[in-house]
């Protein structure tokens, strides 16, 4: 005969938790969003450091997020203009991601991603990357939905937003450029 295993509870019993939302900061305004993720075991290579493929892909969440958070409603990626890693990530750091919507007009808008290293030990922050995402609003059918447009209200709002106006106006010499040199 096998003696069934009995369980006793030990310390206070475990209260439900609280759902707590995607983003971290819900009071913050629709237009940024930040996000805090531990290195884990599973997230690092043997040596110790996140691969550059696995921030891009947390990147490519918090872009959506902020993106999607913005429009009210779904949003794909049209672009992935800039993605500059200056600093490793390492096993035990928090990645700090600090997205803001810095451009919004018509359909699409430009969201600058700041991604930090937080060290546990050593309390210590390093810029990790800069990025930005061009992402466009869909409705439901996948076609293009017009969202509001962004006005900034701070000195800094409106830097990131000058500089996002620049890049879509250098984006679209570019793509001048790009015709002419393919009709030849």
């Amino acid at each position: 005969m096998t003696a069934a295993l009995r369980l006793e509870p030990v310390g206070r019993p475990l209260q439900p938790r609280r759902r707590r939302m995607a983003i971290d900061d819900a009071e913050q305004p629709p237009h940024l969003l930040t996000r805090t993720v531990a290195v884990t075991p599973d997230m690092a290579n043997t040596a110790g450091v996140v691969p550059w493929e696995a921030l891009r892909a947390l990147l490519n969440d918090v872009a959506h997020a902020c993106a999607s958070r913005y429009a009210g409603a779904a949003v794909l990626m049209l672009s992935a203009d800039e993605v500059m890693f200056l600093q490793p990530v390492h096993l035990g750091d928090v990645i700090v991601f600090l997205a803001a919507v810095n451009y919004a007009s018509g359909t699409s808008m430009e969201i600058g991603i700041r991604t930090e290293a937080a060290g546990l030990s050593s309390g210590l922050r390093s810029h990790v990357s800069s990025s930005f995402f061009t992402m466009q609003a869909v409705d439901a059918s996948r076609r293009p939905l017009l969202i509001t447009p962004l006005l900034p209200r701070s000195p800094d709002a409106r830097r990131r937003h000058d500089r996002a106006v620049r890049r879509r106006q250098l984006k679209e010499e570019f793509a001048q450029q790009l015709k002419i040199f393919s009709k030849r």
